[in-house]
């Protein structure tokens, strides 16, 4: 092959001469002029780029260099695209790992200008489908830790106060960051679900009552299979989470919700606080210390049933009473007031699909702290996704079980199964080689969570057992979660219960306010005691004449009256009532 047909090969891709201008096929130029064996002096001074030309042949030279061309621009198209999608993934990131107010002034000034974003945004697959980049993990958040020196890192409980005539539970400080500087902390992203991606729940129209014991028309009837394939903890999961019936939880299940309320719930996105009264059992309680902006955007819900409702009518307002808005359920499944309670309390995250985060409080507690603050100390500070507060007595679940029995909670034989069921599959004692773990028994009274697949999962199993032994839930918590616990790293905040008596206010049962009532002794405000006479001018100083009886007048000394309390004022009273005893005999 000569050079000129080499040249008129390039020429198909502009001319040659243009190609030597522009510096794109150097070597070309010089293999045209040149048809000689090159010298021996010139092979010693070849380079790379001469060797390759030899061997490759001179017809796909051109082709040759244009493709690694090619293949360059293709690299730094990927190389600008990555940047672009790591740049707009690290702002968000930056916010939430940022130590709280470095700076000691405040994060924001106004609670009102806060904007909370509660999407989720885009997959990297999806934003970078164009210049095809590998899908990273979505992002999740990672918690988040206080700047070295913010008090609440210092910050220890004090010890208790000696009062020996006050032995039981009382409340403890608690370290809460301003409301202003909790919503700033709101997580953008929802946290981890270990192993756990999609969870889905079971409806079945015709319900097969195919199980060994327990269950029932609202939770199903799953045997002792698929109970234990429930625990079998995968990356997708179909179980039943009660509502197993209808189009969708409050829709023809049992437990059913007028579709309006329906709709309102579904509209609830961000946090919402839940409580619940059933047969009229207790007295609505009032939220105390609730921010404005919490007014705002915090869902307070109230379930009650019709005789709950007939109850309160006459302080219903547009289907509210104070912050709380009522919703009247129907259909209650169970004749067990404190199982139908179990609903809400349990599956909040059936009843409210777009909600991130929860409160539930049982109707006898009246909530005295902002939800925002109760969230960041117990959920996202501690970069938990399940917070709820130890007994304050009981740590062991076989203690926990008699003192129900003791106190007729609930019938005893069936608690004895429980625990004979439990004990079978592994149950024992709390003690301390279960560390970490601080306790198996909880005050369920309270429940903070976030709502992502394996918390769901949890607050599903849990209630499953509820429905499928006694509906005592302590007994079945520490089970639940030890199983979940054994194939995830998942954990549950377990607070301290004088901790959550900082933040809520237990109240008495309704029942017990009218037992109270009867029992108070009727205020008697006798009339006032007629001014004494004036002492007779022949009396000597500090004396005043008592009238006792027949008209006969008794001089007694004037004593000056001590304070007195507990043992002393009786036994001063004794020696009055002596002395009185013997002015009468004289």
């Amino acid at each position: 092959m000569t050079g000129g047909s080499l040249g008129i090969r390039s020429g198909s891709y502009g001319t040659l001469d243009k190609q030597l201008q522009n510096g794109v096929l150097p070597i070309q130029a010089s293999s045209a002029t040149r048809t000689f064996k090159p010298s021996k002096m010139f092979k010693e001074k070849e380079t790379l780029v001469h060797w390759i030309c030899k061997f490759a042949g001179r017809k796909r030279v051109g082709m040759l260099f244009l493709c690694v061309i090619s293949a360059a621009v293709f690299v730094w198209v990927l190389y600008v695209g990555k940047g672009e999608d790591r740049e707009s993934d690290r702002v968000p990131n930056i916010n939430r790992n940022l130590p709280l107010n470095n700076s000691g002034s405040p994060l924001i000034n106004k609670v009102q200008s806060i904007k909370i974003d509660n999407s989720t945004p885009l997959p990297a697959s999806v934003r970078g489908a164009e210049v095809g980049v590998v899908p990273s993990p979505p992002p999740y958040f990672l918690g988040y830790t206080l700047p070295p020196g913010h008090p609440c890192n210092t910050f220890t409980l004090p010890p208790p106060p000696a009062d020996k005539k006050r032995t039981g539970p009382r409340s403890c400080p608690v370290c809460y960051l301003p409301v202003e500087e909790a919503v700033a902390l709101m997580p953008k992203f929802p946290s981890f679900s270990p192993v756990l991606k999609n969870l889905t729940y079971i409806y079945e129209e015709n319900l097969k009552k195919e199980t060994e014991f327990g269950g029932s028309d609202f939770g199903g009837y799953p045997n002792l299979k698929q109970r234990d394939d429930s625990y079998d903890i995968r990356e997708l999961m179909n179980m039943h989470c009660g509502f197993v019936k209808g189009s969708k939880p409050g829709h023809g299940t049992g437990f059913d919700i007028d579709d309006n309320d329906l709709l309102e719930m579904e509209r609830c996105y961000g946090v919402v606080v839940a409580s619940a009264i059933f047969g009229a059992f207790d007295v609505i309680q009032h939220p105390k210390n609730i921010s404005e902006y919490s007014k705002q955007t915090v869902c307070f819900y109230m379930f009650v049933d019709g005789e709950t409702e007939a109850d309160l009518k006459n302080e219903l307002e547009s289907g509210k009473i104070g912050l709380w808005r009522i919703i009247v359920v129907r259909n209650l499944p169970y004749t067990d007031g404190r199982r139908n309670g179990k609903i809400p309390k349990l599956l909040l995250h059936r009843l409210f699909p777009n909600a991130r985060f929860s409160l539930w409080i049982d109707g006898k507690l009246q909530l005295v702290v902002d939800p925002y603050q109760i969230l960041e100390r117990f959920l996202w500070r501690k970069n938990a996704t399940f917070a709820i507060s130890r007994h304050y007595r009981r740590f062991d679940v076989f203690e926990e079980a008699e003192a129900n029995k003791a106190g007729g909670k609930y019938d005893n034989a069936s608690i004895d199964f429980q625990i004979e069921f439990y004990k079978n599959e592994g149950l024992t004692p709390y003690s301390e080689a279960k560390l970490p773990i601080t306790s198996d028994v909880p005050e369920g009274c309270v429940i903070i969570r976030e709502h992502v697949p394996i918390s769901n999962l949890f607050t599903c199993l849990w209630f499953n057992e509820v429905d499928r032994f006694t509906s005592r839930d302590q007994i079945s918590f520490s089970t639940v979660r030890d199983k979940i616990a054994a194939r995830t790293n998942w954990t549950v905040n377990m607070f301290l219960d004088c901790e959550r008596r900082n933040f809520v206010v237990q109240q008495y049962h309704k029942d017990i306010l009218g037992l109270l009532a009867q029992r108070a002794p009727p205020a008697i405000y006798p009339p006032p005691l007629p001014p004494p006479p004036p002492p007779p001018a022949n009396n000597p100083p500090g004396t005043f004449p008592v009238e006792i009886s027949g008209g006969n007048i008794v001089s007694a000394p004037l004593r000056r009256v001590s304070q007195r309390r507990g043992r002393d004022r009786r036994s001063g009273s004794r020696r009055h009532r002596k002395v009185g005893k013997e002015i009468v005999s004289n």
